[in-house]
């Protein structure tokens, strides 16, 4: 049974839920991460989530999401996630923003409510989506996505859209975007 790690208001862990009952109205918040990947193109991976998923549904999003398991290293389990769910292969996997945090609310009231850092990687594999995680994928110009997520003409999750607006304060180049401090992850992110 996949778990999460639920936290305090300072990020340290204070508890673990199974990932099948966490979200609900009342969803407690909990460490996740959020990943970003391109291409030797420049070109970014945009996925759109299963449509059975509980939480947002074919809503198009970040190449992927997801929660480290308690005691799991953050890399370990982007790197764990990726493949699963796209089964992708990346290199360069840095931090771009540790100290992200949301909570947002589906038209049913089930609510995210994560301290989600948020990574950057890079990669040459062709993506092969897990239709129980992902529904479509879609390579798109990173400017142009951008461009269009600021704008408001550009359809994302809710924190895909927040996450844009501050990746895109890092610089217009991905590949130059600097790498965010650990030191400001969530002290639950820190693992031995």
């Amino acid at each position: 049974m996949e778990q999460v790690v639920l936290l305090d208001e300072a990020g340290q862990a204070i508890d673990v839920e199974d990932k099948a009952t966490v979200h609900h109205q009342e969803t407690p918040l909990h460490l996740a991460f959020s990943c970003y990947v391109f291409n030797d193109r420049g070109e970014f991976l945009l996925t759109q989530r299963a449509h059975h998923k509980k939480t947002f549904p074919s809503v198009w999003t970040n190449t992927c999401c997801g929660h480290p398991a308690p005691e799991e290293e953050m890399k370990a389990a982007i790197t764990r996630r990726l493949g699963e769910e796209l089964g992708l292969t990346v290199r360069g996997l840095e931090l771009a923003l540790p100290a992200f945090r949301y909570r947002a609310t589906m038209d049913n009231g089930v609510a995210e409510n994560e301290m989600c850092p948020v990574f950057v990687a890079f990669t040459d594999s062709t993506p092969h989506p897990n239709a129980d995680e992902v529904a479509e994928t879609r390579w798109v110009q990173w400017k142009e996505f951008s461009t269009g997520v600021l704008a408001g003409d550009t359809e994302v999750s809710p924190w895909c859209a927040l996450q844009v607006r501050e990746l895109t304060e890092l610089g217009a180049e991905p590949a130059q975007w600097p790498v965010g401090d650990p030191a400001n992850l969530p002290p639950a992110a820190h693992v031995a």
